[in-house]
């Protein structure tokens, strides 16, 4: 995970623009959203997938970079005054209280478009385009209204509402599920074009392991504090948001997580012990305590 994290802290900073090209500004708070922070979950899934296919290093490089910018861009409009209006993001001053609300609108817009840009220019012997077709759909599916932005457009729509256990799930199978499945696949198609029972199995894995993360973040912002999160703790009950604890309550939440996690490693079976970077990345995601 260090080896990972690090390697992916440089290539970002050089896949970014430089904060001294013009518009400086701009590029600064691109930086400044996406550099020295997070846990790089998604980079993380994107490498494991890509070890499991032998996928090259610069193709699971960029293919992470991309799904990374998308996460961060997701975050910097997430935080702002007209979605959940947070200050506080990776235990520092969120974008717009940083720079200024429409600075973090350019950052989150700029982000996008950057991330395509990455994955565009991926450029290793052996990666065939029909594959990179295939790559670059996959992330602009995840991220559109049918993956993140629609999970995020129902999560708005939500609030204060009394949701079904179906209906948190399927909000959060495109809200945060959507680009943790995108991260899976396009590491493994860096490598190789996928059978169907391969995407199937991935495709499993990702869905088990989308909704984990969000059931063990419901969690978490139930129990944790704020200087552990990085983040404001709480604000979900605050702002009177449908979770799964509110739903399930807190121990049934934590027997579904496990219930995920088992799943996910379940779905993995067809790959035997060449997926176990797969398989502790699930463990790493259902027993994180931030």
């Amino acid at each position: 995970m260090r080896q990972v994290q690090s390697e992916m802290e440089a290539v970002l900073g050089e896949l970014l623009p430089s904060e001294n090209t013009a518009p400086a500004r701009l590029h600064q708070a691109m930086r400044y959203a996406v550099l020295d922070g997070g846990k790089r979950v998604r980079p993380l899934l994107t490498f494991a997938a890509g070890e499991l296919f032998a996928a090259p290093a610069t193709v699971v490089q960029r293919a992470a970079a991309a799904v990374e910018m998308i996460h961060a861009y997701s975050l910097v409009h997430d935080d702002m005054p007209c979605m959940d209006d947070d200050a506080l993001r990776r235990g520092k001053p969120t974008v717009h209280v940083q720079y200024d609300e429409a600075t973090a609108l350019l950052v989150g817009d700029a982000l996008q478009a950057q991330a395509f840009v990455v994955l565009a220019e991926t450029d290793t012997a052996g990666f065939d385009a029909a594959r990179q077709i295939v790559m670059l759909r996959l992330l602009a599916q995840a991220s559109g209204s049918l993956g993140m932005c629609g999970g995020q457009a129902i999560d708005l729509a939500s609030v204060g509402l009394s949701l079904s256990l179906d209906e948190l799930e399927q909000m959060h199978k495109l809200k945060t599920g959507a680009l943790l499945r995108a991260a899976v696949l396009l590491g493994a198609w860096g490598g190789k074009a996928l059978a169907k029972d391969e995407i199937d199995a991935l495709e499993a894995y990702g869905t088990a392991i989308g909704l984990a993360f969000q059931v063990v973040d419901d969690i978490l912002d139930a129990t944790a504090d704020s200087a552990t999160l990085g983040k404001t703790a709480g604000k979900d009950a605050a702002d009177n948001k449908p979770t799964y604890v509110s739903i399930l309550g807190l121990p049934e939440s934590q027997a579904l997580a496990e219930k995920l996690r088992n799943d996910a490693h379940r779905a993995l079976a067809i790959f035997g012990d060449k997926a176990r970077r797969l398989r502790e990345l699930a463990d790493l995601i259902v027993q994180r305590k931030a």
